[in-house]
């Protein structure tokens, strides 16, 4: 069954407080606009995102803000705005974050309490923008994109010999991170980089990548640049068609990927980026195993965003055992229904 506590939602919210109280709430308000205005730019008129609008009533010491639509997530694979509770930080989870050439790579580390050797490690490529902000305040780790899919599933993958990590941005792609800078041999290396410290710290040398709508792009090309580093690579909710921030994955050359490979895909996937009939046509151009999931629900959000049959769902308990499953025998899983 789907687990309860990854079906949280969000509402639209009413504020009555003092002018000098609510100058933040109205940033975080204009904030969440321009991130869906920038959802736009990058594709296009498909992504018919809407916008939330902010109105602002001024009486002698009040304001009144009445938010139209607050989104709970943007973008492709995105995260809901807002701090709702993490059930993964019930386990011990740390930020570890490597020193690069003028800039940052870091990942957010989980794990189950008391497990001390690890002979298998997950690291996550989270969907769009695939830009986490990870960091350390007052000793807790607060990072955004809580809601894609595989950062909120992620307590799913562990049993005592497994850790998974989160892999974020670089820093200084934090304002950009775009698909081309996705396939160069410096982002090969960040991330190579960032697992060998993780893996010197856990004693783990062998790590299956896992990726989600655009974060797919991010798994693929860290997979095929790494090839000693990711023994396997798991794609969800793959993004097939080229956007105005790159060419997704329909450019790739699958001769390149030494790493095995499956596919993971929703057959009511309703992106038009993602869809289940390409998800069966790369199958087959790569010759590599697809993994179909059905059911799971109920659905909110448009289309390409991350609690849609896009970023499964109602079946993230479901999905995620099959990768597992994958991950620990080597046999391809039945299709997933629920």
């Amino acid at each position: 069954m789907g687990d309860p506590a990854l079906q949280q939602t969000m509402g639209s919210r009413c504020s009555l407080t003092a002018v000098d109280r609510d100058r933040s709430t109205i940033i975080q308000l204009h904030r969440a606009r321009w991130a869906v205005l920038n959802m736009r730019s990058l594709f296009g008129p498909r992504a018919a995102h809407r916008v939330p609008r902010v109105v602002v009533l001024r009486g002698p010491r009040v304001l009144v803000l009445v938010v139209a639509l607050l989104l709970t997530s943007i973008g492709l694979g995105q995260a809901q705005v807002g701090r709702a509770p993490d059930p993964n930080l019930a386990h011990p989870t740390r930020v570890v974050t490597v020193k690069r050439d003028g800039y940052t790579i870091a990942g957010l580390v989980t794990h189950r309490e008391g497990a001390t050797t690890f002979t298998s490690a997950v690291a996550l490529f989270p969907g769009y923008p695939g830009i986490l902000r990870l960091r350390e305040e007052g000793g807790q780790p607060r990072f955004e994109l809580r809601g894609n899919f595989l950062v909120r599933s992620r307590r799913l993958w562990l049993d005592e010999e497994t850790l998974v990590v989160v892999v974020d941005a670089p820093s200084d792609q934090w304002s950009t991170f775009y698909q081309r800078f996705r396939e160069s041999p410096r982002y090969g290396a960040d991330v190579e980089a960032l697992l060998r410290e993780i893996g010197r710290r856990y004693s783990v040398e062998e790590w299956t990548l896992v990726g989600t709508s655009e974060g797919s792009v991010s798994a693929l090309h860290a997979a095929r640049m790494n090839p000693r580093l990711a023994r396997r690579l798991i794609l969800t909710a793959s993004l097939f068609q080229a956007t105005r921030h790159g060419p997704g994955l329909s450019a790739v050359t699958w001769d390149d990927l030494s790493a095995e490979l499956l596919w993971v895909h929703h057959e009511d996937d309703p992106c038009a980026y993602t869809s289940y009939r390409e998800a069966q046509e790369f199958a087959r151009r790569s010759r590599k195993p697809l993994v179909t999931v059905r059911g799971g629900g109920p659905g909110r959000g448009e289309a390409c965003q991350a609690f849609t049959a896009h970023g499964f769902v109602g079946v993230e308990r479901e999905a995620v055992a099959a990768m597992r499953s994958w991950l620990k025998t080597g046999a391809v899983p039945a299709d997933v229904r629920r």
